[in-house]
């Protein structure tokens, strides 16, 4: 199993923190109520899209803020 760092996800970058969609996200699934960072290796990734896929886990609901353009 890989041990490299694939995917990085903050929930302090998302659109939809503090939203009803935060609730059945893929991240609040795996922190807890707590939201923060969540990161996973390739091999880790690969297993919560199948698993969210399968409709296991719930799904990664993240949509990184966009930054502003002047």
């Amino acid at each position: 199993m890989s041990s490299e760092i694939e995917m990085s996800i903050s929930c302090r970058d998302c659109v939809r923190r503090a939203t009803t969609d935060c609730d059945d996200c893929l991240v609040s699934f795996v922190l807890g109520s707590t939201p923060g960072a969540v990161e996973f290796a390739a091999d880790d990734a690969a297993l919560a899209t199948l698993l969210s896929g399968e409709g296991m886990i719930p799904r990664l609901k993240f949509v990184a803020i966009s930054p502003r353009r002047h």
